[in-house]
């Protein structure tokens, strides 16, 4: 487990550090030279007719250094859920797997708890790690140790349980970065009527394109960070759904191929 959680923290690291490589050169390669050759063109065009109305583009509306921030942890919290979702998807595979060899009239009884515990401890290290493992090896376990079913019930749940509120956990990092997108996008739009304000006197003098570029450095930067905070919200709500999905269909499996199975001797 603490490997794994090393391996996840180093790829976390390297994703960010991707993350902010592709963005930057995107920006620095096409967003902001082509924003600011519209830009330019724009000026003119007002210069020469002061009726023209400049065509809103995609690319002044992404040129600014939050809009990039908040791509760059877009990326990242993709990156981060993509991990975990690759993770469920390699553990959910194992529900279709006979983890433990067993047919409709198969009955365990205390003594072969050990026999059926050898066949997942021969699991590679890394699966028998997953959740599934875990909880069948501990329900057989407790079995083999205090010859209560109920005993074995509680156990699995409590296995499922603390791994729901470990998997629920994990999700604060997205859920910090999904929060901070917006938070960024608040940010642009102080530093814009910022801007525009400091610019006031222009427009008082009848120049009001400082104004106005400033003005739409503070509702640009909100817009996108907003609509970056819609979907990831959504992702994270599906990763979210399909982590309690494997938490339950562990404990629907441990009930089906082992808890209803065991068997206690009168005499036990």
């Amino acid at each position: 487990m603490k490997k794994i959680l090393g391996t996840e923290f180093v790829y976390q690291v390297f994703s960010l550090v991707i993350a902010v490589i592709i963005v930057h050169a995107v920006y620095v390669a096409v967003i902001r030279p082509k924003a600011n050759t519209i830009i330019r063109a724009q000026i003119e065009q007002v210069q020469k007719d002061k009726n023209y109305v400049p065509i809103r583009s995609v690319f002044v509306t992404l040129r600014d250094y939050e809009q990039e921030i908040c791509f760059i942890l877009m990326l990242w919290a993709f990156a981060i859920m993509g991990y975990k979702g690759t993770a469920i998807i390699r553990e959910r595979g194992l529900l279709f797997e006979e983890l433990i060899p067993v047919s409709e009239a198969t009955r365990i009884f205390p003594e072969d708890s050990h026999a059926y515990s050898s066949t997942l401890q021969a699991l590679p290290n890394e699966t028998r790690d997953y959740l599934l493992p875990r909880a069948l090896l501990t329900g057989l376990h407790r079995f083999g140790s205090t010859r209560n079913i109920q005993d074995v019930s509680t156990a699995v749940i409590n296995v499922c349980d603390s791994e729901s509120e470990r998997l629920e956990s994990e999700l604060s990092m997205i859920r910090y970065i999904a929060w901070a997108i917006p938070s960024i996008g608040f940010i642009g739009t102080v530093r814009g009527i910022g801007e525009a304000l400091g610019q006031a006197y222009k427009a008082v003098e009848g120049d009001i394109t400082g104004v106005t570029q400033s003005l739409g450095v503070a509702f640009n930067s909100t817009l996108i960070a907003l609509l970056i905070s819609i979907v990831l919200m959504f992702v994270v709500h599906q990763l979210q759904l399909v982590q309690e999905r494997l938490v339950l269909d562990t404990e629907t499996y441990c009930d089906r191929y082992l808890i209803r199975h065991l068997q206690v001797r009168i005499h036990d």
